[in-house]
């Protein structure tokens, strides 16, 4: 089975590879430098549909069995921004989506972002850790590490394989 990933965030690229593996054998995930179609800081249901077009485009890219696009983004629920993860699973007909835990960043994070900066680059300033993202992420420092971004992404993957390994239940309720 080959995998392609929307992004050659190394991060998210492991993430796809930890949970496909666990779900199936012999798979090949591969990154690819894809665009998502939506701001380099998703709000709202911009961030789902970068994880769309991502998922779509890295498909695109060659002959693949699915393609797997993630984006984080924030989202207002009722008052409250949390910063969510969301990623869809494309096999050249079908989309499938999940999300991971959300969480609140400081507000001044948020202010800073709310000027047009990305969530990253604040928190990479703030840490003092460059490429944070890259790295434990924001949820790692602000958790203490008891969870670091690899996890939250495989949390977001696994969501979204979800009706994918319960194809006829989820054939059922349509």
């Amino acid at each position: 089975m080959k995998v392609a990933v929307g992004t050659v965030n190394p991060v998210k690229v492991n993430a796809v590879k930890n949970v496909f593996s666990k779900l199936f054998e012999g798979v090949e995930v591969e990154g690819r430098k894809v665009g998502s179609g939506v701001p380099d800081q998703p709000f709202g249901t911009d961030t789902i549909k970068g994880a769309i077009n991502r998922a779509k485009n890295a498909y695109r890219t060659g002959d693949y069995d699915y393609g797997v696009g993630i984006e984080a983004g924030l989202t207002d629920v009722e008052g409250y921004v949390l910063d969510i993860q969301f990623c869809a699973v494309f096999d050249g007909l079908d989309c499938t989506i999940g999300c991971g835990s959300g969480f609140q960043y400081p507000s001044t994070v948020l202010a800073e972002v709310l000027t047009g900066r990305e969530v990253g680059d604040v928190m990479s300033e703030l840490t003092g850790i460059e490429n944070l993202g890259q790295k434990s992420g924001a949820i790692g420092y602000l958790s203490r590490g008891i969870l670091d971004r690899t996890q939250l992404t495989e949390q977001s993957v696994l969501m979204a394989m979800i009706p994918r390994l319960n194809p006829k239940l989820y054939r059922s309720l349509e």
